[in-house]
């Protein structure tokens, strides 16, 4: 991305002057000097009640000031102010787009937070032809990326269930939905990004050039630099979803089948597989809903087990090609061991099938059940061990759905890069299970936390290989422990991309270095 004269000039002179300027800087004297910075944007020093806290409402810890970037330079000039400092400052640099983590990853405690949706005037360019695709800045969010190709019938490849959350900020961790055993999660769908490292280095990256910063952010937690603008892979977009749900009564045909649509050749368009204990609200949940229009209702199917399993997919089709989908759509149906009784379908826009989570926030929000904590847990779970996990965990340790969703479906390894930052067990097949509850008061939220802690010893001393994904650890060994064989990989990028660990401390890994760093790059 091209860069005017003058925002060069500014990094000049910051560059050039800052060791002067910015290395004697007392710790009470932070907020003054970062108002001296040149910058496009501005800084807000009281208004920083939305910094200190995220969609997981289970931590609070304000920062001193909030960046509000005018242009990537403003970024640039940041980080590098506080990196110039060295180690006689204790400030941190957190990136926050949509601030849907959950356990505080994306507060600055005393720290800088950049509001990264204030880059979103960086106009999106849409480039169609033979390879298309999107570059968008990395605070955009993703159903503005998809308001855009749309426009030329274009769409990203991949994408997550909830499309209110920026591109920087879901790259940073993987981008996983039921599109993902086809295409492979979000970041195997990006050919070039733009980077400020922690050293306030911008810098373009892709797997030809600066390939190891290209695949050490791609899922690195936000700790080697925060991406500031995304080349995204496109494809043409259909008009039309044929959405489909069915349930089975037993875990054995219901992951079999999953596993089986995802090796055969023709197969659907998006996979995702539900845990239901309680049945109430069977078929309609906040994370998943049906048209809003036209609900299915749970009533028209009542079973006696405690314990169903729903399978959701959906096919792709416009107007045209609806008569050749009903066929395809019939054959794949022919092949699953669901209840018959269970199947219902709808027909829906592309537009309005992945921003089914919005329509059922709005609703919650109008309640004001959508702001409350969200102790969610999202593991990773080899296929070896499903079985022997869901038997534990599925009506035993869990007696209920426990005032959320559970997802779980299978991908394949074969459509993730192992030269990314995320760690994945070593498996062909693999699952995705998320416990997204929601708690509507202290003692749910206790209740909910002790029950994610007995899912986890049980993974342990069962030996599951558990992984979590948006991982929430808190000390060193537990780091270690999840990144095994790739931590000395993972920890020697930080070195290089940033050694004062300025970045990302709300993800709790490294605390930012307190000995003296050489400060030239």
């Amino acid at each position: 991305m091209k860069k005017s004269l003058l925002q060069y000039l500014k990094l000049f002179l910051l560059l050039g002057l800052g060791r002067v300027t910015t290395m004697h800087v007392a710790k009470q004297d932070v907020p003054a000097s970062l108002v001296t910075l040149p910058l496009d944007g501005h800084f807000s020093f009281h208004d920083l009640s939305t910094a200190a806290r995220d969609f997981g409402n289970l931590s609070s810890s304000p920062p001193v000031a909030v960046l509000h970037p005018g242009s990537v330079a403003d970024i640039a000039i940041t980080v590098r102010h506080v990196f110039l400092m060295g180690h006689h400052s204790t400030l941190t640099v957190a990136a926050r787009g949509h601030g849907h983590s959950l356990y505080g990853q994306s507060q600055a405690a005393g720290g800088i937070v950049i509001r990264m949706e204030s880059l979103r005037s960086v106009r999106m360019q849409v480039h169609p032809g033979a390879s298309p695709y999107v570059d968008a800045s990395g605070g955009e969010l993703w159903i503005n990326v998809l308001d855009e190709t749309l426009k030329y019938r274009l769409a990203p490849k991949s994408w997550t269930d909830y499309l209110h959350l920026t591109v920087g900020g879901t790259l940073s961790n993987a981008g996983v939905s039921g599109q993902t055993f086809r295409h492979g999660p979000q970041i195997s769908n990006v050919n070039e990004m733009e980077i400020v490292t922690g050293r306030g280095d911008v810098v373009t990256c892709s797997p030809e050039q600066n390939s190891d910063l290209f695949h050490a952010a791609l899922g690195g937690l936000g700790q080697f630099g925060i991406i500031t603008r995304a080349r995204i892979a496109l494809e043409p977009a259909p008009q039309m979803v044929r959405w489909i749900r069915v349930l089975y009564l037993d875990f054995t045909s219901f992951t079999e089948d999953q596993e089986m649509l995802l090796s055969a050749e023709k197969t659907f368009d998006y996979i995702e597989g539900f845990v239901i204990i309680n049945r109430e609200g069977i078929l309609n949940n906040w994370r998943s809903s049906f048209n809003p229009q036209d609900p299915v209702r749970a009533s028209q199917f009542e079973p006696d087990e405690e314990v169903l399993f729903c399978l959701e997919m959906t096919k792709n089709f416009n107007p045209e090609e609806a008569d050749t989908m009903e066929q395809e759509v019939n054959a794949l149906l022919s092949q699953l061991r669901y209840t018959p009784p269970s199947l219902f379908h709808t027909d829906v826009t592309y537009m309005e099938f992945l921003d089914r989570v919005h329509y059922s926030e709005m609703k919650l929000r109008a309640k004001g059940m959508w702001e409350v904590p969200h102790p969610w847990l999202n593991l990773i779970i080899p296929r070896s061990t499903i079985h022997k996990f869901a038997r534990e965990v599925f009506g035993k340790i869990l007696k209920d759905n426990n005032n959320g969703p559970i997802l779980l479906y299978p991908v394949s390894r074969s459509r993730w890069d192992n030269r990314t930052s995320v760690v994945i067990p070593d498996e062909e097949i693999f699952y995705l299970v998320g416990f997204l509850s929601s708690a509507l008061g202290p003692q749910s939220v206790e209740h909910t936390l002790n029950l994610n802690m007995q899912i986890i010893e049980f993974s342990n001393k069962a030996s599951i290989g558990v992984k979590q994904y948006l991982p929430n650890y808190t000390t060193e060994p537990e780091w270690k422990a999840h990144y095994g064989a790739r931590w000395d990989t993972f920890q020697q990028r930080k070195t290089t991309y940033d050694p004062l660990a300025i970045l990302a401390p709300g993800q709790r890994i490294f605390q930012k270095a307190s000995a003296s760093l050489p400060l030239s790059s």
